[in-house]
């Protein structure tokens, strides 16, 4: 397998992260934001989107870091960390759309700012960010794991923006679960860390 990503991008970390911590092999090609590859011919033929990560497995090509999540489990035939039954397949699955709507919106809009300058209001990205983290503060007031009782993709569909938080300038000091939470997942074997920036509150 291959995957095409980019060290500082949460969506890439996220496949990056599953691929080790289940022990997949695979080779890892750098595609530099900054330079605009991602919307290189080579790229767009793997995405249209012209976005980072896709994952190459043979003939199959997926693209969407949630969707290399899914496709990641369901190819290696791993039900721990995707489980079958309908009611925690339905809770892995709102806590992706969460990762695909108020943490894009939120951490990880705010965090855009800072690290790639992007042109977004870093006030509204640091109220929705705060917003969603009460929430899942709340969540991990009563359980270890977001959809179960292990670790599943939502919980790493999660962490790479949550965990790098401050450096949109989004403090994490109020949530001390959600902190436990991130360090449960950091002590899990193979875990690989998201590459830190000296922005925001990180600086």
């Amino acid at each position: 397998m291959k995957l095409y990503y980019h060290p500082l991008s949460g969506h890439s970390h996220r496949a990056r992260l599953l691929l080790s911590l289940l022990g997949a092999q695979h080779e890892l090609v750098l595609v530099d934001l900054k330079k605009g590859e991602q919307k290189s011919p080579e790229i767009l033929k793997l995405n249209r989107f012209g976005q980072v990560p896709v994952l190459q497995d043979g003939d199959t090509v997926v693209s969407d870091s949630n969707a290399i999540l899914i496709y990641l489990a369901k190819s290696l035939g791993r039900t721990d960390w995707l489980p079958e039954d309908p009611a925690t397949a339905a809770a892995v699955q709102r806590w992706l759309s969460v990762a695909a709507g108020e943490i894009a919106r939120g951490p990880a809009a705010a965090r855009l700012v800072t690290v790639f300058g992007a042109p977004i209001d870093a006030d509204d990205a640091i109220r929705r960010a705060h917003a969603i983290l009460k929430l899942v503060e709340e969540e991990l007031a009563t359980r270890t794991w977001l959809a179960a009782d292990q670790a599943t993709i939502a919980d790493i569909a999660l962490y790479s923006y949550i965990s790098s938080a401050p450096e949109g300038n989004v403090d994490l000091s109020a949530y001390p679960h959600t902190r436990q939470w991130l360090a449960r997942i950091e002590a899990l074997p193979g875990f690989v860390a998201f590459q830190k920036t000296a922005v925001g509150l990180a600086a």
